[in-house]
């Protein structure tokens, strides 16, 4: 009996909570840290990343208006279904990072996806405010989330750091396009898949494969994306600049990617709100 050929696994982008291929027809080979070849990935265009954005701007009213409490029990799902493919998540982390700390590094992963899903309905109280004043007025400092968010995720920490960098965006209630890390993109991919047989609604959450140095400048210039994570990019100045076009928020992130094992803070949640001010008379 001779030897089967294995067939490829070629994966697709996920925008609008569908998988659709390039636009460019793209495809670039995703190899182990020994070099051996694992599957093609879709190289996206310009043309994924404007379709992304217009996915997220969709999705985001429905998101943004739904209750926190809501958006915790979506992503608290999320968390669950990470822990039900925990050994695939396992050796795709292995296969990209060796296998050293693959089993930690996935673990800590779905807990930071339960840290933020727990802090949805906390924000209001933590960061909004009712204020003093000097007057017959009520006066309320609300968080409200900033828009679609551009996200370039970590290169070298596959799983951990793009979970660090996509969950806080959600849990604010903003919308996310992502670039997955270009040399990695598998557990990317598969945290895609879980996405889509979620309860998370089409379009919160797009994830494209490619470069990010191709796109993200894209991103950067795109005027319907209200702020940018360039955790994952060379030129970081390069994108701020591309970003004062738009006036958009841009993420002041550590020049060396940081250490994602340590226990996060909610700085990351403040970055993606802005703060509304009410005032209402006191009376009749």
């Amino acid at each position: 009996m001779s030897d089967r050929i294995a067939v490829a696994k070629t994966y697709k982008l996920f925008i609008g909570g569908k998988f659709p291929r390039s636009e460019s027809g793209r495809v670039y080979p995703v190899t182990d840290d020994k070099g051996k070849f694992l599957a093609n990935a879709a190289q996206a265009s310009r043309k994924d990343v404007r379709d992304a954005v217009s996915a997220a701007r969709k999705a985001f009213p429905g998101w943004s208006g739904a209750t926190a409490y809501n958006r915790g029990q979506v992503l608290y799902r999320v968390a669950e279904m990470l822990e039900g493919r925990r050994d695939q998540f396992i050796a795709e982390v292995s296969a990209s990072e060796g296998s050293r700390h693959a089993a930690s590094t996935v673990d800590a992963a779905i807990d930071r996806w339960v840290w933020y899903a727990g802090w949805t309905n906390k924000i209001a109280s933590v960061l909004g405010a009712a204020n003093p004043v000097a007057g017959p007025y009520f006066s309320f400092t609300v968080p409200e989330p900033t828009g679609v968010v551009g996200v370039l995720a970590p290169q070298r920490s596959s799983l951990l750091g793009l979970v660090s960098v996509l969950a806080p965006v959600l849990a604010t209630g903003c919308t996310a396009v992502v670039v997955s890390s270009e040399e990695r993109p598998l557990p990317a991919i598969t945290l895609s898949e879980v996405l889509a047989t979620s309860d998370l609604p089409g379009g919160v959450a797009n994830i494209l494969t490619g470069r990010a140095a191709e796109l993200g400048p894209w991103l950067a210039s795109h005027a319907d994306v209200n702020a940018l994570d360039p955790t994952g990019a060379e030129d970081r100045a390069a994108l701020a600049r591309d970003a004062a076009g738009t006036v958009k928020r841009v993420l002041n992130v550590p020049a060396e990617e940081p250490d994602w094992t340590l226990r996060p803070d909610i700085t990351r949640l403040r970055r993606y709100l802005e703060a509304k001010t009410v005032w209402h008379p006191m009376g009749n």
